[in-house]
């Protein structure tokens, strides 16, 4: 394994993050922060508990998915769309890099990204509201895989894009939807039957959670579903990347 390209690659990445700090890390806490006052003060005062739990409590891992999920698809997508754009992937595809260095480069770079905000937020909610983690190496175990499964999600992304529009399509209109349709704010529980079994189906809510759990014990479906549903969602990513690698989809031409 090249461990001199991958650093190059990775250490490339991350100071493109320092460049853009603003809207890397400061706007994403800023967003939370607003949500922390609006939905924490105007729905916290009509909802008390939760499970036991305070409502402004009760929606920080919700909060930390969402922002979780859309900066590691958009990391990942604008790291390795750029070099597209500007025709600099060919000089990566023709260095002697394998597509297996060229993928933990991206992804572990644009994962690391994410699982830093994550615990920046994490930070700035304990400023608002008293957090419990009960199960903290779990807490890791779902940040980690998490950040790595949607980083995939967002390389395959914006490989498949053709322009910068394309990028926030799959973030904004498909994954920040299902997240507040998830559970982020609300437990599952509240919801009549009906809705219930359709919110079931909606992927993410298995994300939110095994989350959740890790930090009061509390969970909308088993731990291990929701372990195993982000395993699936990691092995269908692995499964796309590799086969756009074989294939040479969008790199090639």
């Amino acid at each position: 394994m090249n461990l001199y390209a991958i650093r190059a690659i990775y250490r490339f990445e991350m100071a493109r993050t320092r460049r853009t700090l603003m809207q890397s890390i400061v706007a994403p806490v800023i967003s939370t922060s607003l949500y922390f006052i609006v939905f924490g003060s105007a729905i916290g005062s009509r909802i008390k508990e939760v499970n036991g739990v305070s409502y402004g409590a009760f929606i920080v891992p919700g909060l930390i998915m969402l922002s979780l999920l859309s900066q590691s698809i958009s990391n990942a997508s604008f790291g390795i769309y750029f070099p597209r754009f500007t025709g600099t992937i060919y000089e990566l595809l023709s260095a002697p890099v394998s597509y297996f260095e060229i993928v933990i480069s991206y992804v572990g770079a644009a994962a690391t990204k994410s699982v830093v905000l994550g615990l920046i937020i994490l930070a700035t909610a304990g400023l608002f509201v008293p957090i419990q983690i009960l199960h903290p190496l779990w807490m890791v175990l779902f940040l980690l895989l998490t950040a790595v499964t949607f980083s995939l999600l967002g390389f395959i992304i914006g490989i498949w894009a053709d322009n910068f529009e394309k990028l926030q399509i799959v973030p904004l209109l498909i994954i920040t939807p299902l997240t507040f349709l998830g559970g982020a704010f609300y437990s599952v529980d509240m919801l009549p039957t009906a809705w219930k079994v359709i919110t079931l189906f909606n992927p993410i809510v298995y994300l939110i959670s095994g989350f959740r759990w890790s930090f009061y014990g509390l969970a909308d479906v088993h731990v291990g579903v929701s372990l195993a549903m982000t395993a699936a969602f990691l092995a269908i990513f692995l499964a796309i990347t590799a086969w756009i690698f074989k294939t040479g989809y969008r790199l090639k031409t």
